[in-house]
């Protein structure tokens, strides 16, 4: 490294960020760009140790995370920002990742986990680096259409336009295939565009990567059902290979009593309408779950739920609670959650932060599950029934033992079930007989994709559940060079 002594000399900065009380009165991107004198000084803390487990990309069965999923060259460009080199450094950054204006931006970054400084210190700020090698990348110019010098004659369909999908198309557009990307929502991105609220990822930043994808020769079509608008069958014939990249759309529960009342939606439902009427009308078209002058209620403490947080706020909510059924987490790691695994530690997310800004509180109620949900005359729900539980494990199943006396009852008008997905949709893996394993995932074995019909293969959240954007494009690239080698033989796809 050009300064070992870097992470001595400077401390860990982050890019500064709109005042949360002033941000939730609009829809826009809140992060500020930092000097870049400052970004090579973060740069400059990566030190040269023996083993950077921040690009390792492991997952310890049973234990966590290590490092970075798509294995990207962090202390190369890290060292190539701190002396300047910032066009060698997005080179360097594009060989690994097809889309890091994404994972800078929404990735929980597990390499900064695994970061070596971290041992007794801040790590390394590689999520804010990263952001801003793309980020100038795109300024400068350097990022244009790459569109392959020949074409193979295969002809490669995409189910799915999410980041496992858009890695996938990019990887083999590249290898000379002609790609045609199919979405059924409108508008591409899938979860990238419908499932992250605007102000974490603006849909412009998406199109701008799509706008050069198209140039680069993949064909991407809209409102397009597979199995519905498209027969399933048809695939085989007009396509050498298909990836089914559909993601985890089959939502969890909550089976209490009254579940069917009004005012109960799913986070994912609450999150697109939002998206979609913001984008269509800037909400003038009033076509969307709005949380004005409601009691909100979240149930889910992950990230989906920071994000019903994001965006009830900002429809200007009267109260605000979300429920999370896990204790609090120590602001330390705990010893079975030992460096360089990534650290399940206490965070305040910039959802939580804007809630307190608002509200005057952390919005986070924890060991709580609902027991019943209570309506009012018009069949709305109104209220909550809670209790708060303790997480046990008998036997290697997960049990929820109920704490006598916790019982609480809490106001509500609207409430979101933010608790994750249990897997992809079936219909369309039923129509094409593709196997699945005991989650409901598509049965296809990790490093090689395939599913059990010739030709179709899964990536992403289809195949390995619900999971974070950086697997998916892990994923969709890595697959991509599965169907390479199908189609050709061989490949020099990484």
């Amino acid at each position: 490294m050009g300064k070992p002594t870097g992470f001595m000399e400077y401390k860990r900065e982050n890019p500064a960020k709109q005042d949360p009380f002033a941000r939730v009165k609009n829809w826009q991107e809140f992060q500020i760009i930092m000097p870049e004198k400052k970004v090579e000084e973060q740069g400059a803390r990566c030190m040269d140790c023996a083993i950077p487990f921040c690009q390792a990309g492991t997952t310890m069965e049973g234990s966590g995370e290590i490092g970075c999923p798509v294995y990207n060259l962090i202390p190369e460009w890290n060292d190539l920002v701190y002396r300047g080199n910032w066009k060698e450094a997005l080179e360097r950054l594009h060989k690994t990742n097809n889309f890091p204006e994404f994972t800078g931006r929404v990735c929980p970054a597990p390499c900064e986990g695994s970061c070596t400084v971290a041992l007794n210190d801040d790590p390394v700020s590689i999520k804010t680096i990263e952001f801003h090698i793309v980020e100038k990348g795109f300024k400068e110019g350097w990022i244009n259409p790459e569109p392959p010098k020949s074409r193979t004659g295969k002809k490669v369909a995409v189910i799915g336009s999410g980041p496992a999908g858009l890695a996938a198309a990019a990887q083999l557009n590249k290898a000379g295939h002609s790609v045609t990307v199919f979405e059924k929502d409108d508008r591409i991105g899938g979860l990238l565009t419908y499932g992250i609220p605007d102000v974490k990822l603006p849909y412009d930043v998406v199109m701008r990567r799509v706008s050069i994808m198209e140039e680069e020769g993949i064909e991407f079509v809209t409102s397009t059902e597979i199995g519905k608008d498209y027969p399933a069958e048809v695939l085989n014939n007009d396509f050498d290979s298909v990836v089914l990249c559909t993601g985890a759309q089959v939502h969890r529960d909550v089976p209490a009593q009254g579940r069917g009342l009004d005012g109960i939606y799913y986070a994912m439902d609450f999150l697109r309408s939002n998206t979609k009427s913001l984008l269509d009308s800037e909400h003038a078209d009033g076509n969307y779950i709005s949380a004005e002058d409601r009691d909100v209620i979240v149930i889910g403490g992950g990230d989906t739920g920071v994000d019903c947080i994001t965006t009830s706020l900002r429809h200007g909510c009267n109260s605000l609670t979300q429920f999370d059924i896990h204790p609090e987490k120590s602001t330390d790691r705990t010893d079975n959650n030992p460096w360089p695994l990534f650290p399940v530690v206490y965070t305040k997310e910039e959802g939580h932060k804007e809630a307190e800004a608002v509200f005057g509180d952390d919005p986070r109620a924890y060991k709580v599950m609902t027991k019943k949900f209570v309506g009012d005359e018009n069949g709305r729900v109104k209220e909550l029934h809670t209790i708060e539980v303790d997480t046990i494990y008998e036997n290697g199943e997960k049990i929820r033992k109920e704490i006598p006396g916790t019982e609480k009852v809490w106001k509500a008008d609207l409430v979101l079930l933010a608790i994750g997905f249990t897997g992809p949709e079936q219909e369309l893996l039923d129509q094409m007989e593709i196997k699945r394993d005991n989650r409901s995932s598509v049965e296809a074995e990790y490093g090689k994709y395939a599913t059990n019909k010739e030709g179709v293969y899964a990536a992403g959240d289809s195949r390995r559940g619900q999971s974070l954007v950086v697997w998916a494009i892990h994923e969709g690239r890595e697959a991509a060079r599965e169907v390479d080698r199908f189609l050709m033989g061989s490949s020099n796809l990484p």
